[in-house]
Formats: structure tokens, sequence, C-alpha cells
């Protein structure tokens, strides 16, 4: 079939010119190294396109369609890669496109298109590879009919056709290719006939994010686009009860004042007078009633109150259950604490927003861009269609941007406005309307036998669900548009019932008991949730059930006795790929042996994202003051692309949760974050920051997560290395001896 009439091809080819293009013009012929985020290149009669992640023109370009963001986790270098192996081109010649919502970009594990979940090289690694490998087979088949050659006699060689000594551009098969079709089910390439996967490769991006040319969100302006800050209620949930917008209004620059449904905006000339407006507004809030009553020096005890209430949901059980612990020859028993946390991204939350004759344009950077795109349409009154969102590079996401709310007021003030409008957050926005890590309170009784095994292992936790808040937002972004918006309000708002006593979210208690051997398991759940909202924050709930887990672990090992590494060896007997990362963090940071005078080490490991990572910790604590001079790091995550990669990922989860361990805590006091910038919320500074030495299994599985599973073990093998060294068992986040 030709490609002209190929009802598919076409969708996609229509898709691809209606797609506004930032500055109005076409990518062909610029380079990788620069900023590859302006928009599509337009497709053309003559080009081959395969799929819709790949064409390839008659000048012999190559171009991807990146169906994930890049936030810094290295997809946009990881994924190109899978294409350059199997399409026979160098990485660094690919043109690679961020792009905006389309069916075939969806997430298959997530349901929509979705980044997160430490998925997007597990879920690639075989469609992007077939993709490619089926191109370069058509490539291969129109060159065989245009040279009248047996295919066995070509083969390729960097974006070229090779025969009888001489080497023709994949550009000179296009057309041919088009009208022949496409292969399925290629074989793909075997292991050792890699060239570019399995080998540390320099990220594409990196010499477009060192000279300030790749573009962000924050980065996107055009003639005609004003700045817009939005004034929001402390306290979340609220809601404008009376403005006087006077004083604003009269300052230089400024444009209008709308009300919105959490807040009031400024619309200005440039974001300082928009920002300076802003101060000056008077605004009286109607205030949400329970988060308002709810301040963290008293609110700790509603979540110990949940725990003595015995009203459980039932979240997993093995053997006897909880009634095992009967039968054990000691129980041991504790409880542990996590605070609510920031995700405290590098670029705060931005969104462009131009509604124009009967079409809105976003140019974003977000994990879930066809969510965002039916936000707004919902919100604009328009179809799907109406709406084309732009994406661009995200400064960081850690799950922050799986939320639109951003986008969804963008969109707001857009349209009250009638203005083309910038939303920039400022950092006290971001750090005091987040969509937090959810606070969490855990109690464990784990039972051994007269041999010192653990036979029973039992937990409960109490908490906010991440997933009501989430479903809120996505039924909102995804539901049908025939559908009224008041129908769609009421299903988004379901999500708080069921997961509040009917089921339980398992984001709530992942990670709390997977790991160890034991003939007997429970877990439990009791929802506990003030209203402040939260959302997916670096590993999910094995951000804390980590550092619970294994503080228990190191407490039963301590009280039997017990070598911390040689009894975690005993106990994942079952649990292979998390036993042999244990052993080789222990070997590589020399467990057992002397360390410096005053230094002492402390081990975890967890399995998330369906890989295994171990970490031991080498600590001092001088005056009360906790010193991490080394983290040694093992991680088994199946096949590695790239190596460097997975190595950065591993370097990046380690510092993200030293920050949130040593100093991350979001406080309240009467429903309103006390915190609002770096001075009071700190990440780890560069002097603070450990020796980090990370090591890979080698492996033939196929590829798994990388960007969230370096965070769980790190808190629990600093503070077990506090106990080592100080005998104090630390159970609350951050962690502190004063």
């Amino acid at each position: 079939m030709s490609q002209q009439t190929d009802p598919l091809i076409s969708s996609r080819r229509s898709f691809l010119k209606n797609t506004a293009m930032l500055g109005g013009g076409l990518l062909i012929g610029l380079p990788l190294s620069a900023c590859a985020t302006a928009g599509f290149p337009k497709a053309g009669d003559k080009d081959f396109q395969p799929d819709a992640f790949l064409q390839i023109t008659p000048d012999n370009q190559v171009h991807f369609y990146m169906p994930r963001s890049e936030m810094g986790q290295g997809t946009y270098t990881g994924l190109t890669t899978l294409i350059a192996e199997e399409l026979d081109v160098e990485p660094s010649a690919i043109h690679v496109h961020h792009v905006g919502p389309l069916s075939d970009y969806e997430n298959p594990e997530i349901g929509f298109q979705a980044t997160g979940g430490s998925t997007s090289m597990r879920v690639s690694f075989k469609p992007l590879r077939q993709a490619a490998a089926n191109a370069r087979a058509a490539i291969l088949d129109a060159a065989a009919q245009q040279l009248n050659l047996p295919k066995a006699q070509l083969t390729t060689q960097n974006s070229q056709v090779l025969a009888k000594g001489k080497a023709f551009n994949y550009g000179e098969f296009v057309e041919v290719a088009a009208q022949l079709g496409v292969p399925d089910e290629t074989p793909l390439k075997r292991s050792n006939e890699f060239k570019y996967m399995g080998k540390d490769m320099p990220r594409l991006d990196g010499v477009a994010k060192s000279t300030g040319t790749a573009q962000f969100g924050i980065d996107v302006d055009f003639p005609g686009l004003h700045r817009a800050v939005l004034v929001r209620s402390p306290v979340a949930g609220g809601s404008v009860k009376t403005v006087d917008d006077s004083a604003a209004l009269a300052m230089a620059g400024v444009k209008k004042v709308v009300t919105i449904y959490n807040g009031v905006a400024v619309v200005a000339t440039s974001y300082w007078q928009a920002k300076q407006a802003a101060l000056a507004l008077n605004i009286e809030w109607n205030e949400p009633e329970k988060l308002a009553s709810f301040s963290s020096d008293t609110g700790k005890k509603w979540f110990a109150d949940a725990l003595n209430s015995g009203d459980f949901e039932e979240a997993f059980e093995l053997g006897d259950g909880k009634d095992g612990l009967e039968k054990a020859s000691k129980v041991y028993s504790a409880e542990y604490w996590a605070p609510y946390l920031a995700h405290s991204t590098m670029e705060p939350m931005n969104c462009v927003v131009k509604i124009e004759e009967g079409h809105c344009d976003i140019w974003v950077g977000c994990q879930t861009p066809d969510v965002a795109r039916g936000l707004a349409a919902r919100i604009c009154d328009l179809s799907i269609d109406e709406v084309t969102l732009h994406s661009t590079f995200l400064g960081g996401g850690f799950g922050r941007r799986f939320n639109s709310d951003f986008v969804a007021e963008a969109t707001e003030i857009a349209k009250a406005s009638g203005l083309a409008i910038q939303l920039v957050w400022s950092r006290e926005d971001d750090t005091r309307h987040d969509f937090y890590r959810p606070a969490s309170l855990a109690r464990f009784n784990v039972g051994v036998d007269k041999n010192g095994m653990i036979e029973s292992w039992t937990a409960q936790r109490a908490g906010p669900n991440i997933m009501p808040y989430t479903l809120d937002e996505v039924v909102d972004g995804k539901a049908p548009g025939f559908m009224p918006n008041g129908l769609v309000d009421w299903l988004s708002k379901r999500g708080y019932g069921l997961f509040n006593g009917l089921t339980v979210d398992h984001s709530s208690v992942e990670g709390l008991y997977e790991d160890y051997d034991a003939v007997n398991k429970d877990v439990q759940h009791v929802t506990v949730d003030p209203g402040l909202p939260v959302g997916f924050w670096r590993s999910v709930g094995h951000s804390f059930s980590g550092f619970f887990k294994e503080g228990m672990m190191d407490e039963v090992a301590h009280g039997q006795k017990q070598d911390s590494v040689a009894y975690r060896l005993a106990h994942t007997k079952n649990n292979p790929k998390l036993n042999g990362v244990i052993k080789l963090a222990a070997e590589k940071s020399l467990w057992g042996k002397p360390l410096s005078k005053g230094h002492f080490h402390g081990v975890a490991c967890h399995n998330s994202f369906e890989s295994s990572v171990a970490q031991v910790a080498e600590v001092s604590v001088v005056n009360n003051e906790i010193k991490i001079h080394k983290i040694t790091c093992a991680v088994d995550c199946g096949f590695v692309v790239n190596p460097d990669i997975v190595k950065a990922q591993m370097e990046s989860g380690i510092i993200f949760a030293l920050s949130a361990a040593l100093h991350g805590e979001i406080t309240l006091k009467d429903g309103k974050v006390q915190q609002s910038n770096f001075h009071d919320y700190p990440v780890l500074r560069m002097a603070q920051s450990p020796e980090i030495d990370v090591h890979i299994v080698a492996s033939d599985k196929d590829p798994s997560g990388v960007g969230e599973p370096g965070v769980p073990p790190v808190a629990a093998a600093v503070a077990n290395a506090v106990f080592a060294a100080t005998g104090k068992r630390l159970r609350s986040l951050p962690l502190s001896l004063s």
C-alpha cells in the first residue's frame, strides 16, 4: 500500500503537519546538539515514515519522535540509542523530538501517555528496537529492488546501505520503501552485535543543556506573551471569598487581575511586575475546615490514634498472617515515622497558554501530556483536536510533573484574561503548593523462631493515599468530551471514598513486606488524610517503606546478635537478585574490615520497580552531627543500555534521598505549609555530599527501572550506621541525634 493512501500514515502525517511549530521554522537539518524541542519537521510526500516513532527523509535525515519526557533521567539518550542500534545509525546523527499527545505514545503499563514509575526503558526496550529493525529491513528491501541485487548481499552502516564496495544513503531508498511497506517482527540484533548498546555514551542532550540552547518550558517566549503570577489559598483547597485588587491594577505593567477556582492571578507585561502586583492584592479566603485544623506538632497523634483504632484494611496476607506471631519465640516491635516532603525540582512549575480563534496552544514540560491536554480542552470547552500541546525539556520531575495542576491554572488564567500568558511559579509557590510525599507512620511486629530466623513479619501503615488525588486529575483529563463537566467532576471525586475503607492503594504499602523470606506475613493499612494534596515522589511508597523496613530488619538482626549483612543474606534465599546485590555491596565496601577511626558502616537493601539495590553507608558522628563519608551502591537492573546513565541515576537518587534523610520535612501550622524556600527546606550541598561508588550487576535480562530504585535504601543505611556509631536507633525522618 502506498504511503499516500494508508489512512494510518495519513493520520500521523496530519498530526505532524497540524502541530504548530514554535518560531515557525522547520527542524530538518538542525544538529541534534542544538535545541531539538522546537517542534516537528513537516512530513513530505517522499519521506519514509514507517511508524509514529521514525521518519527518514530523502536527504538522509533520521528523525526520532521520543514518546517519553526527558527530565534529566536520560531517556533522550537511552531511547535514541535503541533506535540507533537497530537502525544502524550513529546516535548523534539522529534528530530527536519531544512529542505532544498521540495514542501511539501511550505507556502500556500506565494506560495513557506518561513518563513515570521508572518505566521508560522497560516498556520501550523491545518495541522501539523492533520499530527501528523493521525500518532498516524496509530500507534493505527497497535497496535490493532498486539495485537489482539479492538482499543477502547488502549490509548497512552509519545510515548507508553497502553494496559491492559502494555506499548508498538510506535516503535514496525511502520512496520505494514507503511503497513496499514495512516488514513485521524483523529479527533483532544479538548482544554480540551491539555497537552502541551496553557501552558508555555521552548524553546526546548534554551540549544543548550546557550551552543553554535546550528549551525548557520556562524558556518559551513569543511576541504578545504576558506573564502571570497566581496567589493561592495558604490552606490547600481553599477558595477566594473576597478580593480587593485596586492597588494591584494601578501598578505599572499590569494588564488584568482575574479570579479563578483556587486563587487570584495578576497578568502583566513582565514576571517581576506581576509578582510585585500580586503582593498588593488583599484577599480573604474560604478555607477547608479539616486541613485548617491540622498542625504538625500535634497532628502526628492523628496517625498514632489511627493505628491504635484497629480499623484496618487488609493489604497482604501470607500463611497464618498476623496469627503467626503467636508461635514466635520472640517478637520485636517498633514504630517508624516519615514526614511530608516536597519535590523541589530545579525548574519550578510553569506553563504557556494561548487561546485564539477556537484553538488552544500549550507549551509545557510535563510527565502526562495527554492528561494536560484533556484538562485544557475541558476548561476551554474545546474538543481534544482543538488543543495542541508542545512538549519541552523538563527541569526535573521526580513525580511532581505527573500532576498537571499548573497547566489547569494557566489555562484558566488565559481563558479568563483573554491574553496569551505564561504562568510561572516562584520557589515559594513551589514549596507551599506541591503534591507532597505522604506522611506515614508504620508499626512493625516481627516474630523469630527458636533459631533466630524470621517466621512472622507484620506491618501496619497509617497515612494518606496518593491514588485519590491522581484519579481526581486523570479522570478530569481523560474523560470523553461528551460527558458533562458536572458528571466528570463527580466521578473524579469517587477515589477519595474508594481508598478510604473499601480498598488499599498499593503505593501506600509497597515495599513493606515483599523482600524478606518469612512463612507468615501480614500488612494492614488505615487511611489518615488531613487534606494536604499528595502525589508521586521519587520511588513513591518505597521512599518511606525502604526506611521503615530496613530499619526494622536491622533491629531484628541486632536483637539476634547477628551480622546485618549475614542476616539479610539468610533471609533472601528466595530473592536471588536482592541477595546478589547485598553480597556485591558488602564486598565492594569492605564490610567487616577495619575502617578509619570513628567511622562505621550501615547496610540497607530494597527491591523496587523490578530492580534490586543494596547500599552501605560509611558514617561518623561528632558532637551529634552526622557526616556521611561514602555510599557504596550495588544495582541489578537487567541489561544496561548506557552504564554511565545508570550510575548517574544511582548517584542522583542517593543525593536526592540524602537531602530528605538529613533535612527534608514539610510542616504545617493550622493547615498552612511553613517552609518556603531552600533556607528552611534545604537540599544537600556539595560539601556535604559523600563519595559514591556504584557497581552494576552484569545481566542479560530485559532492563528494569533505574530512575527511582536508588532512593529507598539510603536513609536506612545511614540510620543503621548511626546506630553502629552511637547505639541510638533513629526511627524518624529527618535523622537527628539532638
